[in-house]
């Protein structure tokens, strides 16, 4: 499983719409507006990097408002949420 995180600058107005087609898009799993820099965050989860590279290459770009993105891929997932989850399944409380 390939993660990215894409940041995104977007047309003013636009950021509502375009946060929504991209929700739209296979292999985008949460799309964020966010405070500061950047105006959308998006969390991308593949299978492998040729599918990573194109959604980022091809299938952004159909994507009308977008005017920059940075992509990140992360390397490891630390997260408390994802290990709270992963142990209370089949658990009832």
């Amino acid at each position: 499983m390939v993660t990215a995180i894409l940041l995104m600058h977007v047309e003013r107005g636009r950021v509502n719409e375009v946060a929504e087609k991209l929700a739209d898009i296979p292999g985008v799993s949460e799309v964020y507006s966010v405070a500061g820099r950047w105006d959308l965050a998006a969390i991308i989860r593949v299978k492998e990097n040729d599918r990573l590279a194109e959604l980022v290459t091809a299938e952004l770009l159909r994507v009308e408002g977008i005017l920059e993105t940075e992509t990140m891929i992360a390397f490891r997932a630390f997260s408390r949420h994802d290990l709270e989850a992963a142990f209370s399944l089949g658990f009832n409380k």
